[in-house]
Parts: structure tokens; sequence; C-alpha cells
């Protein structure tokens, strides 16, 4: 929902959503039954905000697929796109430059203004090297065709809960995940100008996903976060806090099932109207 000059200044755009659109158990629990597959992307956008596009992961897109997924969604919603693993999945970080430059050359640029962040995961198996890592994040590219680039890293070593990681991210004004989740580091520290958050604790025996009382607090937060607050209840690395400013805020919802992922994004999306 687009907000008034006004309040754009006081506070950032959230943005909720879930990771993919096609998944079969949601057909008939989130999709309408019999609804058109063909269809789904766009009854999706219908209601979420955002979604986290997953396949971009796994292998190389098309150019007319991101220009037929950017005309299936209504204005003012944004997707983000995770980067290849070719360029991430690898020893020695400073030689993934190909793997980035093929992947905005298949046509990323072809959803204009629904591309949010580029979201880079790293294996769980992948430790903090500071200059291995710092060369990784001078190969993205901060702008292309006159548009500025948005990227984010999502690490899921406990090595990387270090003040050196926090540190590199500020020199270079790239966020990091911050991942509610079962093993992966939480890491809480506000870094650049968005908050990106994977809400992976969900449970697909509630409608709702998450109870109502963690759906308030996740709200709260995401506001918070919005409006340049840094929540007090989540861990952070460095002790100093960040530049209190507005502040994007990217929030999905996915867990192992994901079954009632859609519907807990629909409840936080009513929560943060």
């Amino acid at each position: 929902m687009a907000k008034s000059s006004t309040a754009a200044k006081k506070s950032g755009q959230i943005h909720i959503g879930i990771g993919g659109w096609t998944f079969a158990p949601w057909r008939g629990v989130f999709y309408p039954e019999k609804w058109p597959q063909a269809k789904e992307l766009e009854y999706a956008a219908s209601k979420l905000t955002s979604i986290e596009i997953n396949g971009t992961y796994y292998g190389s897109q098309k150019p007319e697929s991101f220009r037929k997924w950017a005309r299936e969604v209504p204005d003012g919603f944004v997707f983000s796109v995770k980067g290849p693993r070719f360029a991430t999945n690898r020893r020695v970080l400073a030689e993934a430059g190909d793997s980035i430059k093929h992947f905005y050359n298949t046509g990323v640029l072809e959803l204009g203004d629904r591309l949010g962040p580029v979201l880079w995961q790293f294996a769980p198996t992948k430790k903090f090297d500071e200059t291995d890592f710092g060369k990784f994040l001078e190969l993205l590219p901060r702008e292309m065709d006159g548009r500025t680039l948005r990227h984010v890293v999502e690490v899921r070593h406990d090595s990387f809960r270090a003040p050196a990681f926090i540190a590199l991210l500020r020199q270079f004004g790239i966020p990091v995940v911050f991942a509610e989740h079962a093993t992966y580091p939480a890491i809480a520290d506000v870094v650049g100008d968005f908050v990106y958050a994977r809400l992976q604790k969900g449970n697909d025996e509630l409608k709702t996903c998450y109870p109502p009382k963690q759906l308030d607090a996740w709200a709260k937060r995401l506001q918070l976060w919005a409006a340049g607050g840094e929540p007090d209840d989540l861990p952070r690395v460095d002790s100093g806090k960040s530049e209190k400013k507005p502040r994007d805020v990217f929030a999905y919802v996915i867990h192992e099932g994901k079954v009632r992922a859609p519907a807990g994004a629909m409840e936080l999306i009513e929560r943060v109207k």
C-alpha cells in the first residue's frame, strides 16, 4: 500500500511474503479449489506484498520469464531474487565474478521496479573468512543500467557472529539476513538502508502459521525496523546501534512444511497496515 509523502519520511515500506508460489500443497489451502496453475502468481500477488524467487538459486531463468512475472503482479509489489548457488557455494568467493555477471545477464533487471533485493545465500558449512568474504562483497554490482541494486547476504555458520563481519558489512552497506531458525545464527545487527528477515519457525498445525502473540510481536518488530529502530529482544553481534533512519523491510514466512506460510504472511500484512 502506498504511503503518503509525509508518512514515507517517517517509515520505510514493509514488504511481506513467502518463498516461491508454485507448491502443490497450497492448492485448495491457499489457492482456491481448481484455480488455474498459470494464474497462481497473479493470485498470490493479490494477497501478499512480496515473494522471494528461489528458482534463480538453482539455475538460470530467461528474460521473458522475468518480464512475465513483472506483468503478473500489481504496482507496489516487489520480488526479492535469490542469487545463484554457483556464486556462493565455492571455496574461494573471490572467484565468483563470472557467476555474478552471468546472473545479471540472464535478465534480472527485466523485473523493472518490481525488483527488490538480491539474496546471496551461503551454505551452513561456509565459515567466515574476512578477506575472502570482503572480496565477494566487492564483486556485487552497486548500479546497473542507471539503477541502484540492493544486496543482502544470508550466512548460516556461527563463525559469522563476529564484530569483524558486521564491520565488513557496514563498509559496503550490505545487510545480513535476520534468520529466525532453529540452528542458523540469528544476527539482528542493522546495516544499510533496508532490513531482511526470514521467519522459519512456522507451524503447519496452526491455521495462522504462528500463534497470535508471536504474530503481534513480529508485526511490532517489522514496524520498529521500518521506523528506523532496532528490536531489543533480538540478538546483535556488535554492541553499537545503527543510525536511526527509515528503512524498507522485507519479511518472508518460510518454514520446512510451508503449507501455512501464506496464511502467516497474510496475518502479518493485516497487522502492519
